[in-house]
């Protein structure tokens, strides 16, 4: 009954006019991310969230004197942050999105009507890949969500002293972020509104975070399949079913039209993807420090652990898809030299050389003006935050 009651779900999310972004495209309708008309609309709930935001970072502030609460609200701040930046900026820039989903979709659509064997063997490869990995992401982030929702309650759970020391009012019952408010949001009617307000924010900024991200890595992978098709494509070049100048002119024009789209999606994606590698940089850093300090119980250790693990896990899957997508763009001219090319005359191969010469042109990914997003930027930021810790331990 579950899998069935899964099946279907799955299937309601599908759109024919959207052949691989239909479930991103409902999920980013859900999180308020898609406006119909394309012009720029900020809901109230993003305005609220914004809010949020800046009472998270006014705690900040008056906790700045206590380190250890401190690191714990700077780890709930940055999440929000990073939720507001991708929810504002998607809708800030929304028209560049939109012509990156749509050419997408209508490419696939063209190539489907086709009904060519081998370019349909790998849309659906790469579309049944995206759906593993749509699905995968948002378990990754509601679970980040669930870790933060019931731990006020492990704690409270864990420690008798702890519940007997809020009981005689000595502490606060337990809060899932730490934010100010005008008003006392220790004990009674405010701290049953401050948690209603705080669950519906991690709910919204799960849906948020799990919208933009598996659509941006969506994305990532169709790039990836269309390179491949590209490739495919020009090993036929000189098959005698159709003309190799139309072959030759498609796969010239193909090109041109992934390396004009990915330039617009990397120019959206660049800047967020800057501000979310300088977080998960500090992070990663000071989750580490919390984890290994004297006094942190057990519950506490095992959420900054998921926490952390679902931080690098996300930022992992952006560095190795963006990788993919370059060294991919890096053997598409393979392909030309598969073909039949040295069978045809002087003029013809003249053709073949200037095809070569556009597909050499690479697609690749930024993360802001200072460094490329592909595993070896990975690599280095697990090598940088480990040097801070290292570095703030001996302090």
């Amino acid at each position: 009954m579950g899998l069935k009651f899964i099946r279907k779900f799955t299937e309601n999310l599908e759109d024919p006019n959207h052949p691989l972004m239909g479930p991103v495209i409902s999920s980013l309708n859900l999180a308020g991310m898609w406006k119909p008309d394309n012009k720029i609309k900020v809901t109230i709930i993003q305005v609220f969230a914004a809010l949020s935001l800046v009472t998270e970072f006014i705690e900040l502030w008056y906790l700045r004197s206590d380190m250890g609460s401190a690191m714990r609200n700077l780890s709930t701040t940055t999440l929000s942050l990073t939720c507001v930046v991708k929810s504002g900026t998607f809708v800030l820039w929304q028209k560049d999105w939109r012509q990156v989903i749509d050419y997408a979709s209508s490419l696939e659509r063209e190539q489907i009507e086709k009904n060519d064997r081998v370019t349909n063997k790998i849309i659906k490869k790469y579309t049944k890949y995206s759906r593993s990995l749509m699905y995968f992401y948002w378990c990754v982030s509601f679970g980040t969500v669930l870790a933060m929702l019931i731990a006020p309650l492990v704690m409270y759970m864990s420690s008798s002293e702890q519940r007997e020391l809020i009981r005689n009012g000595s502490l606060p019952y337990p809060e899932i972020i730490s934010s100010w408010v005008p008003f006392d949001k220790t004990r009674g009617y405010g701290y049953t509104a401050i948690l209603v307000i705080q669950v519906c924010m991690c709910l919204y900024g799960g849906l948020t975070v799990a919208s933009y991200d598996s659509n941006a890595v969506v994305l990532m992978t169709f790039f990836f399949g269309q390179l491949e098709i590209l490739k495919e494509n020009c090993k036929r070049l000189f098959d005698e079913e159709r003309s190799s100048v139309e072959r030759i002119r498609e796969c010239h024009y193909h090109h041109v039209e992934l390396i004009k789209y990915a330039k617009i999606f990397n120019n959206v994606l660049s800047p967020v993807l800057f501000l979310y590698i300088v977080i998960c940089s500090l992070m990663i850093c000071t989750s580490a420090i919390q984890i290994t300090k004297e006094g942190t119980t057990t519950m506490q250790q095992l959420w900054i652990a998921e926490y952390l693990g679902a931080l690098i896990t996300q930022l992992f899957l952006y560095c190795w898809h963006s990788n993919q997508v370059y060294y991919m763009s890096l053997t598409v001219s393979e392909g030309v030299y598969f073909s039949h090319w040295y069978a045809h005359g002087v003029r013809m191969r003249r053709n073949v050389i200037l095809l070569s010469g556009q597909l050499n042109k690479c697609i690749a990914f930024s993360a802001g003006p200072f460094s490329n997003l592909n595993i070896s930027t990975f690599v280095a930021i697990l090598k940088g935050s480990y040097s801070y810790y290292t570095f703030l331990k001996q302090k």
